[in-house]
């Protein structure tokens, strides 16, 4: 029963039809439970097998199609029970302190995988449409950041670090037609620390758009400047540079198509912001980090049913601090939006502030956001507005 158990997972593995393969009741092993889904990885199948380990934590490995009987093998040695979910149907195996084993569904399944080609999408169809990437993992960039290994995979621990990468790619795909397309693009990072977005943006535009571009990355970490401006010679990446310096002195003598930043501390998102505004950049696109200032600066007794409660306090003082920041940007002839970053698993910081500049925006519409923010700024701040606009 366990080589027939084993021969129906491979058969839903090259039929494309395991949407996922679960090992329970182990026999002595430390890890409690195994699970399988299918992926692809360069064009090719593979079992996914995440390791559900003690303390909450777990361990993954990828299973190529050819090793999958191999692996399954040991697995069953392991495991009392097995429990196989595909598109066409489900089969279990199980087994007791015994011996006894038993084998539920397979015979149904078995005659669904041997039969015509299935109408449904496949499994790894569905997959590799939900992921289908910017970067593959195996860009040289990602091979130098240690993003990935040699062979281009991507690290376990690095997995949500690519996913918001190649997000914040997709976000800069969505307003691509909003730059300039006759003239070399000038990118600024502020606050860049160690520039994982400056690289993924600089390939992004010179390898795969083909553009040319001055790519600036601003940081007061000395050490991290050195490192970044050894792995931008590194990869041959001539159009970037970096400074060591703070973002208040960013050179304001050239035009500035887009500023980005990637989880500038509290106050420092306002500044990249400010100095954005000043270098009249044509997108900015900005990641916050903590929200601290206007903690304890809020004053709006109608709202003390939240901020009389510290943890609903915070969360609200996140909220209107993005909020304010939009607001300031759309009285300085912006259109603005607040979108989701990447998977909240991946990280809590994950709201990316947009900003796309107005070329023909009225006078009087500019008039009417500049009332909306101070108006917003009274509300939230009373007294404390003036201190506010001058920390500002």
């Amino acid at each position: 029963m366990k080589n027939k158990f084993i021969d129906l997972v491979s058969s839903a593995v090259s039929r494309e039809a395991i949407k996922k393969l679960i090992f329970s009741r182990p026999m002595s092993s430390d890890v409690k439970k195994v699970s399988a889904r299918l992926c692809a990885h360069r064009g090719k199948r593979i079992l996914s097998l995440e390791y559900f380990l003690p303390s909450n934590t777990v361990s993954q490995k990828n299973i190529k199609e050819e090793d999958v009987k191999e692996e399954l093998s040991l697995l069953l040695s392991e495991y009392m029970q097995a429990n196989l979910l595909t598109t066409l149907g489900d089969a279990e195996w199980k087994t007791s302190k015994g011996g006894k084993e038993v084998l539920l569904g397979a015979d149904k399944l078995s005659k669904k995988l041997m039969g015509e080609a299935p109408s449904f999408e496949s499994a790894i169809e569905a997959l590799d449409k939900k992921k289908n990437y910017i970067l593959s993992g195996d860009e040289e960039f990602l091979k130098v950041l240690g993003i990935s290994d040699k062979n281009g995979r991507v690290h376990d621990k690095k997995q949500g670090k690519f996913r918001q990468i190649n997000r914040f790619l997709e976000h800069i795909e969505t307003i691509y037609d909003k730059l300039p397309t006759n003239k070399e693009l000038t990118i600024y990072d502020l606050c860049s620390g160690k520039s994982y977005l400056s690289f993924a943006v600089y390939h992004y535009f010179c390898n795969i758009k083909k553009r040319t571009l001055r790519m600036l990355g601003i940081d007061l970490k000395g050490d991290v400047i050195k490192w970044c401006d050894g792995v931008a010679k590194e990869l041959g990446y001539s159009g970037m540079s970096f400074i060591c310096d703070d973002i208040t002195n960013t050179p304001k003598n050239t035009s500035v198509d887009m500023v980005i930043s990637l989880h500038a501390c509290d106050v420092a998102t306002d500044i990249v912001i400010d100095t954005a505004m000043l270098l009249n950049a044509g997108i900015i696109l900005s990641t916050p980090c903590c929200h601290k200032y206007l903690n304890d600066k809020i004053n709006v007794p109608a709202l003390s049913f939240i901020t009389d409660y510290p943890h609903l306090k915070n969360k609200l003082c996140e909220a209107a601090t993005d909020a304010i920041r939009l607001a300031r940007m759309r009285a300085g002839g912006y259109n603005v939006a607040a979108l989701e970053l990447t998977d909240p698993d991946d990280t809590p910081k994950n709201t990316l502030l947009r900003a796309i500049k107005c070329s023909d925006i009225k006078e009087s519409e500019l008039n009417k956001r500049r009332l909306e923010y101070d108006a917003l700024l009274t509300f939230l701040l009373c007294e404390n507005k003036d201190r506010y606009l001058k920390d500002f």
